[in-house]
């Protein structure tokens, strides 16, 4: 499968804090935006992650808990 390209950021920051990152999909692409973005996690432990393809403008959002790893779509 081919890598698609996408523009993520945590859903309570503005575009200009968006990261540039690949995958052959949205939830791979919102783990390798957290991989980059490194949050501060001292009380928190989901982080809300937007996640737009750039070719498409088509746009996702996934609930990340960072100590299981388990996704979940935005509520």
């Amino acid at each position: 499968m081919t890598d698609r390209h996408f523009s993520a950021r945590a859903a309570t920051q503005g575009q200009q804090r968006a990261f540039d990152v690949s995958g052959p999909d949205f939830e791979t692409a919102a783990f390798a935006f957290v991989d980059l973005w490194h949050p501060q996690t001292d009380d928190e432990v989901d982080v809300e992650v937007v996640v737009t393809d750039t070719e498409t403008g088509e746009r996702h959002c996934f609930r990340i808990d960072l100590g299981s790893g388990e996704v979940e779509a935005c509520g």
